[in-house]
Parts: C-alpha cells; sequence; structure tokens
C-alpha cells in the first residue's frame, strides 16, 4: 500500500500548448483544449476538476492560437489563472512546465493535460493520486488507468506496476496493463539539472525510474482518451451513456 500523508497541493498546470495534429481538422480553427466534449471545453473541464479538488492556482500555458487559449482560461471562476507564455517558442512537456516553475511554487504540484478527462468512480481521482502521495520516497506519481477499459485507447499500455506502487515502462515487444493518463503529481525538485529549452516529461519519468521514484496509483472511473476525432466522438458517447 501507498503511504497517505495529509499533504495537499495549492497549484497545478494544465498542458495547453500543443499543436493538436492529430485533431485536424477540428484544430485548424480552435485549440485543441478549446475543443467542446459534449458541450465544455476540455480545457474548462480541466479546470473545473481541479477546483473541486480545493486547488487555489492553475497555470496554463499557451502557443497555438494562443491568445483564445489565454481568454478561455482567464474566465474561469475559483481559481487563481496565470499564463506561461510559450508564444516564441514550443517547449514541450517538460520544457513548458520548466518555465512555470516559479509560479508553481516549491511543493510538489499537479501536472494536467488539457485532454485527460475521466468519469469519476466512488472517489475523486485528484482524492485519490493527493491521498497517495509520500514524498519519502516519490519524485513523480501517476495516475493510471487500466488499458483494457480505457474509452478510445488502442495502445499497449505505458507502464507495469508492482505492488508498492513502483512503476517500470514495458519492454517494447510487449504490452502493459497501465496508461499514463496525463495527470500527474510532481516535486519541483526533479527539475534541477534538466536542459533548457524544449524537452519530455518522458526525460522526468525515465529520471524517476532510475532512482526507484516513480509511482503510480490505479484511478477509478472511465479514462476517456480524445487525441483523434474520431476519440471525441466515442468520448461523448461515454458521457451521454454514463448518464442514462
Amino acid at each position: 500500500m501507498l503511504k497517505e500523508t495529509s499533504f495537499h497541493p495549492k497549484a497545478a498546470m494544465v498542458l495547453s500548448a500543443g499543436m493538436g495534429k492529430r485533431m485536424r481538422p477540428l484544430t485548424a480553427t480552435t485549440p485543441k483544449p478549446l475543443i467542446e466534449v459534449n458541450g465544455v471545453s476540455m480545457l474548462a473541464r480541466a479546470a473545473s476538476r481541479l477546483k473541486d479538488a480545493g486547488l487555489e492556482t492553475c497555470v496554463v500555458n499557451v502557443h497555438y492560437l494562443a491568445d483564445l487559449v489565454e481568454v478561455h482560461a482567464r474566465k474561469f471562476q475559483g481559481l487563481d489563472v496565470k499564463i506561461s507564455d510559450e508564444r516564441d517558442e514550443l517547449l514541450d512537456t517538460g520544457g513548458g512546465v520548466k518555465k512555470a516553475l516559479p509560479m508553481l511554487g516549491d511543493d510538489p504540484f499537479i501536472i494536467k493535460n488539457s485532454d485527460s478527462l475521466w468519469l469519476e468512480g466512488v472517489k475523486p481521482n485528484l482524492d485519490m493520486l493527493v491521498d497517495a502521495w509520500d514524498d519519502s520516497a516519490m519524485d513523480i506519481l501517476l495516475l493510471l488507468a487500466p488499458a483494457v477499459t480505457a474509452v478510445g485507447y488502442d495502445g499497449k499500455g505505458d507502464f507495469l506496476m508492482d505492488d508498492e506502487g513502483k512503476l517500470e515502462r514495458r519492454d517494447e515487444r510487449s504490452m502493459a496493463p497501465f496508461i499514463y493518463s496525463g495527470t500527474a503529481l510532481v516535486h519541483p525538485r526533479l527539475f534541477a539539472d534538466t536542459p533548457e529549452g524544449p524537452f519530455s516529461m518522458n526525460l522526468l519519468f525515465d529520471k524517476a525510474i532510475e532512482s526507484g521514484r516513480l509511482f503510480g496509483v490505479e484511478g477509478g472511473g472511465l479514462w476517456l482518451h480524445v487525441g483523434t476525432p474520431q476519440g471525441l466522438v466515442e468520448a461523448e458517447q461515454a458521457i451521454a451513456n454514463s448518464a442514462n
């Protein structure tokens, strides 16, 4: 079992700067975070999850169609919204978070892909993530989804997890039972000695694996992978079915 603590994060970053190439043609004029799923933008859905979980600060990075994303983000109520401007250079996931570190503070914070959507189970997933954090053992804690039940996902999975929640990547030729859901709790100390400019969060995942400090917790409910127009259709259908 993972150790439970009374720690609660105050800040989160919603990654919103990508080009959304796999969502074309929808993203030709609409940035991916602003694409609506059953009438609500993915960015607004992400912000709502953070607010419900008791977070205070929400950093949103912007690059593609940046003005549209920024105007939309600043409308969120109940969160202190800060904009991390990547208009001049798209920094990828890791580089984007590193640039925003001064806005996120010195304590562990949540990273959330804007397209990381789920239908909640018995306990809210962000509460499960926070409750499982153990600062003495972890540098990153990933919210994981079972590959077999994820909507809109047809890949081979991402991670294997042992009984203590410690993660390792699957072998290239094999399958893995868990997908990284696009949401994680991260300590800023992990960004020490990282490159300047663009780099992927995968660099930090591997760094944490090497030190034995990458962990995961299996989320509840149903994860929705909105990576393509077809994935959007399937996500909307799953939400509609859950309301019946």
